[in-house]
C-alpha cells in the first residue's frame, strides 16, 4: 500500500519542489508556484496531468477518476491505496515535468541518460539510480554533495544506503564530510 511518505518522497525528489498545506489537501506539492500533485483529505492522490497523460492513466487504472476544477479537467484522481509505489513515482514525475520551468524539466530529462562515473566527479560505484537522482537534483560534484546533510541525500529518490556510504567514504578520503 502506498503512503503519504512515499508521495512526499517522490514529489520532493524533484528540484525546486515545495510542499504546501491547503484547506482541501493533506499535502500539496508545487514547482514554480504551479501545483502538480497533492493528497486530498479524502485520501485521493490528485495529479495535474496533461490531457494525453490523463487519458493513459485513466485507461490503466480502473479506479482512477478525472480531476476537475469546475467543468475543466486538470488531471486525474486515484485512491492512494490503489496505486503502487512505482506507478505513483512515474505519474508524479509526469505531472512535475508538465509544470516545471523548462530549464528544470530539461535538467531532469537529461539526468535520465546520466551514466555512473560520467557525471562530474561523482564516483562510478554509487550506481545508475543514485547518479541519475543526483544529476536530476542538479548535483554533479562532490563539493555539492558535501553541502548536503546525510538525511537530505538519503531523501533523494534513488539514493540508497550503499550510495550514501560510498559518497561518505569518498568525501572522507579527500578530507571532507557531509554538512552537519
Amino acid at each position: 500500500m502506498t503512503t503519504l511518505a512515499q508521495l512526499r518522497k517522490a514529489a520532493l525528489s524533484f528540484p525546486e519542489t515545495v510542499e504546501q498545506a491547503t484547506r482541501t489537501a493533506t499535502a500539496a506539492f508545487v514547482v514554480g508556484d504551479k501545483p502538480f500533485a497533492s493528497l486530498g483529505k479524502d485520501k485521493y492522490v490528485h495529479l495535474h496531468l496533461p490531457a494525453e497523460d490523463a487519458e493513459v492513466m485513466l485507461a490503466a487504472h480502473p479506479v482512477a477518476k478525472p480531476y476537475t476544477r469546475g467543468a475543466v479537467r486538470i488531471g486525474v484522481r486515484v485512491p492512494l491505496g490503489e496505486i503502487d509505489g512505482q506507478q505513483l513515482n512515474h505519474w508524479v514525475r509526469r505531472a512535475w515535468l508538465a509544470h516545471a520551468p523548462k530549464r528544470l524539466a530539461a535538467q531532469v530529462a537529461a539526468a535520465d541518460t546520466a551514466a555512473p562515473g560520467a557525471v562530474g566527479d561523482l564516483p562510478k560505484a554509487i550506481g545508475r539510480p543514485a547518479t541519475q537522482a543526483l544529476a536530476s537534483a542538479g548535483i554533479t560534484t562532490l563539493d555539492q554533495v558535501a553541502g548536503l546533510t546525510e538525511s537530505e541525500l538519503s531523501a533523494l529518490h534513488g539514493v540508497g544506503p550503499k550510495a550514501v556510504r560510498i559518497l561518505a567514504e569518498t568525501l572522507s578520503a579527500t578530507g571532507r564530510a557531509f554538512k552537519g
